[in-house]
C-alpha cells in the first residue's frame, strides 16, 4: 500500500503500532467518556467477531485487549492509546441474545451516543466474520453509521477457515453490500489474527488516515529509524 511518489504506509503502519500501546480508560455509560485527546478510531463488531484478537495482533500485544471464548465479555468503550498519536476504542460487541435486554439496551445507546456524537471519531472498522458476511444483526450498526455519517471501513475476520476460493466469494459478496452506503470505505481487508494476514494492510490503513487527516507525526514516515 504504497502512493506513487507517496509515503510507505505499509512501513508506517509498522512503525505506527512497534511503539507503546496502553489502556486509558472505560466507558460505561454516555456521560463516562474521556476528556478529547485527539483523533481515535474505533473498532466495532458482533460479540464474537474476533475483535479483541484483531486489536492484539495489531499491536503486537498478547492481552492487551480482553479475549474470551464467552461472546459479550467486552462491555464498556475501552481506549487505548497508540504510540501517542491516537486513541484505538474497542466498542462492546452486539448482536449476543444470552445477555440480558436491559444489558444490551444499555450497550445500544452507549454505542450509538457514541458514534453520533463523538467529534473525535475518525474513522470505525467494522469487523464482519467472513464465514458468514454480513448478517441481519449488523444491519442496525450500519444504519446507525450511515445516519451519523461516520465514515467506516470493513474489516473481514478469521479469513484462515475459508478456502481462496471462498474468500473470493465472500469479498464479492461484501463489496456488492456495501455500495449501497455512502459511508463505507470501499477498500476492505481480509484478515485472520491466527495467521497475520490483513495485518499489515489494517495499520496501513490507520498510517494513511492519520496522513489524510494531517495528525500523522513527523517520525512516522521518516526514510529511516532514528
Amino acid at each position: 500500500m504504497t502512493d506513487e511518489k507517496g509515503p510507505d504506509y505499509i512501513e508506517a503502519g509498522r512503525r505506527l503500532f512497534a511503539r507503546e500501546a496502553e489502556f486509558y480508560w472505560a466507558a460505561a455509560k454516555k456521560d463516562g467518556l474521556p476528556p478529547p485527546r485527539g483523533l481515535e478510531i474505533a473498532f466495532a463488531g458482533r460479540s464474537n467477531v474476533g475483535k479483541s484478537s484483531l486489536i492484539n495482533a495489531l499491536t503486537g500485544r498478547n492481552a492487551l485487549a480482553r479475549t474470551s471464548h464467552t461472546p459479550g465479555r467486552t462491555q464498556e468503550l475501552n481506549f487505548f492509546d497508540v504510540s501517542g498519536v491516537f486513541s484505538l476504542v474497542d466498542m462492546p460487541g452486539y448482536g449476543f441474545a444470552a445477555v440480558g435486554k436491559e444489558k444490551v439496551s444499555a450497550w445500544t445507546g452507549l454505542i450509538h451516543h457514541y458514534l453520533r456524537g463523538r467529534v473525535e471519531l475518525a474513522r470505525v472498522f467494522l469487523l464482519i466474520d467472513a464465514r458468514h458476511g454480513i448478517k441481519n444483526t449488523d444491519e442496525p450498526i450500519l444504519d446507525v453509521l450511515g445516519k451519523s455519517a461516520v465514515a467506516y471501513q470493513v474489516i473481514l475476520t478469521k479469513a484462515d477457515e475459508l478456502t481462496q476460493a471462498e474468500r473470493t466469494k465472500r469479498l464479492v459478496e461484501v463489496t456488492a453490500a456495501i455500495k449501497k452506503h455512502a459511508a463505507a470505505h470501499p477498500e476492505i481487508i481480509l484478515t485472520s489474527s491466527k495467521k497475520g494476514d490483513g495485518i499489515a494492510e489494517v495499520r496501513a490503513s490507520v498510517a494513511r488516515l492519520l496522513d489524510d487527516r494531517n495528525a500523522a507525526p513527523d517520525w512516522l514516515f521518516r526514510e529511516k529509524d532514528q
